[in-house]
């Protein structure tokens, strides 16, 4: 046997042999309290809907700098058995159950970071349900990030026209080759979708397809903008006044970025 090929089963071993978070208690919605000015919603890191694990480096990293900056931190579990849960860390503040990544609890912080997935599916769910609640409150500042190395997406926003299609079908089949086909095998993430569409202009196009539906939850009072890592902010829709209070959804590559917690995201 080859130092490759024996590399390679070692990996595949231990990926089939990650241990589970022990058993541990759900949180009521109504008892959970976020605290602060920002909140880390890891929904459904599980490897029954990515598992190829792709997310999982992301995911975890976005758990570390949410602990490191002392930013509460809630996975949203559903039904799917408990064992295939493959974040390292099991000692969010809380787990809730959610079956399709809607959320029952308050969420006052204004800075929602946001990983786990599916993109299009229960992520989107939990993040309209974040901006209905927020469009309930007295009017401030607003923000989600995304970690996208710490999403996973089944790429289903990617259309026909796209100039980059080919080459996304190209990647997803190699991602899901010879696997059983449907939703369960072929994901990849939100970050490897951007590597596909390359074009800045492209991937900001992209990412506007990927937004909750911000224009039927915030009045035009609201002014709304989109952000690729440190890159110009793009405005998606103004408000009138100097300083109207501002949604703000920023796509950052990866938690790693972020290494110094004092910086302002």
């Amino acid at each position: 046997m080859t130092h490759r090929v024996l590399c390679c089963l070692l990996f595949f071993w231990s990926c089939l042999a990650w241990p589970a978070c022990p058993p541990h208690k759900l949180t009521e919605p109504a008892q959970v309290r976020l605290n602060g000015d920002a909140v880390l919603i890891v929904t459904h890191p599980t490897s029954t809907h990515d598992a190829r694990f792709s997310a999982k480096r992301g995911v975890d990293e976005a758990v570390r700098f949410a602990k490191r900056s002392r930013i509460p931190v809630v996975y949203l579990q559903d039904d799917t058995p408990e064992q295939f849960y493959f974040m390292e860390d099991c000692d969010p503040d809380y787990w809730v159950f959610s079956a399709g990544g809607e959320i029952k609890f308050d969420v006052p912080p204004a800075h929602v970071y946001i990983v786990g997935g599916h993109l299009e599916l229960c992520l989107s769910a939990t993040l309209h349900d974040v901006l209905h609640k927020w469009s309930g409150m007295a009017p401030r500042n607003l923000t989600v990030t995304y970690f996208m190395d710490a999403i996973y997406s089944n790429g289903k926003l990617v259309e026909p026209t796209e100039p980059y299609y080919r080459d996304f079908e190209k990647f997803m089949g190699v991602v899901a080759y010879r696997r059983p086909g449907g939703e369960h095998w072929p994901k990849l993430t939100l970050l490897e979708t951007l590597g596909v569409i390359v074009r800045e202009e492209h991937e900001l196009e992209y990412l506007k397809k990927t937004l909750p539906r911000w224009d039927r939850t915030f009045p035009p009072s609201y002014r709304v903008e989109l952000q690729l890592n440190d890159s110009v902010r793009k405005v998606l829709r103004p408000a009138p006044g100097w300083h109207p209070p501002t949604l703000l959804f920023r796509f950052i590559d990866s938690a790693i970025n972020l290494a110094d917690p004092t910086r302002p995201y």
